[in-house]
C-alpha cells in the first residue's frame, strides 16, 4: 500500500539508486533477482496466505525465494517478514489478538549484525493481526510479550514483524488512512490515535538513532554484495 512505504529506510541509501516497485495492485514485475543488490518488502493489509486472490504476492514469494537461494541481501517488514517466511516453507497464521502499539521487543541476539544495535530491549511500534513460525534453519532474533518470534534471519536474509521504519511522522500518515485509524480503534478505543502517538513521542528519542543504525548496517550489506557482483562480473 501507497501508507506503507519504506520511510526512514531509504536515508540509508542516499548514495545509491533505488528502484521502488509496486506489485500491488498495480501488478508491476519484480526485476530478475540477479539485477539487484539487495531488496526491501514492506508492509500491506492483505494476508501472506492471499496467493490465489493475489497472485502477485506468489510471485512475490517465488522471487523471495529464489533471492535467499542466491544469498541477496533481503530485508522484509511486517508482510514482508511474512512473504519471506512463507518462501521458506514457514508457516503464516493469525494471531489470538492483533498486536497494534507500541511496545517493546527483547533482541536475542546482540551480536547479529542488524537486530544488535536494538539490544538489548526497545520499544518500536506493531501492527500486524498474523503471526509466523520461524523457517527452518533460521535464528531467531527478537520477541514481544506478545509473539514468540518477532525477527528471525535465514542468511543474507532478515524479517521482523514489528515497522522499525516507524516515527511520529509515520504514524501520523498511517492514522490518517480512514482504514488504519478504524483498526486502531478497534484494538484500542476511540483514544486510539492519541494513545499512540504519545507512545510515538516517548519512543522516539532512542528508536530513531538505533533503528538508523540497523538500516545502515543493511545498507553496508547490499553495498558488498554489489561489489561482489561486479568483482564477479567483470574477473
Amino acid at each position: 500500500m501507497t501508507w506503507e512505504g519504506p520511510h526512514r529506510i531509504l536515508r540509508a541509501f542516499d548514495d545509491r539508486p533505488v528502484h521502488l516497485v509496486d506489485t500491488l495492485p498495480a501488478g508491476a514485475a519484480l526485476p530478475p533477482v540477479d539485477t539487484v543488490a539487495g531488496a526491501v518488502f514492506m508492509g500491506g493489509p492483505m494476508s501472506a496466505n492471499d496467493t490465489d486472490r493475489l497472485p502477485q504476492l506468489a510471485a512475490e514469494i517465488t522471487w523471495l525465494r529464489q533471492a535467499v537461494a542466491a544469498d541477496v541481501p533481503v530485508l522484509g517488514i511486517c508482510l514482508g517478514a511474512q512473504l519471506i517466511a512463507r518462501a521458506l516453507g514457514a508457516r503464516v497464521y493469525p494471531a489470538a489478538t492483533k498486536e497494534l502499539g507500541w511496545a517493546p521487543i527483547d533482541i536475542l541476539d546482540d551480536t547479529d549484525p542488524l537486530l544488535g544495535a536494538l539490544a538489548p530491549r526497545r520499544t518500536v511500534l506493531h501492527w500486524h493481526g498474523e503471526i509466523l513460525d520461524p523457517p527452518p534453519g533460521s535464528a531467531v532474533l527478537a520477541r514481544s510479550a506478545q509473539t514468540a518470534c518477532q525477527a528471525f534471519r535465514v542468511g543474507n536474509a532478515w524479517g521482523m514483524l514489528f515497522h522499525p521504519e516507524a516515527d511520529r511522522e509515520l504514524l501520523d500518515e498511517w492514522l490518517a488512512e480512514p482504514s488504519m485509524a478504524a483498526e486502531a480503534e478497534q484494538v484500542h478505543g476511540p483514544t486510539a490515535a492519541h494513545r499512540l502517538r504519545a507512545d510515538a513521542d516517548a519512543a522516539e528519542p532512542e528508536l530513531l538513532a538505533t533503528t538508523d543504525a540497523m538500516f545502515a548496517a543493511f545498507a553496508t550489506r547490499i553495498a558488498a554484495h554489489a561489489d561482489r557482483y561486479v568483482a564477479g562480473t567483470t574477473a
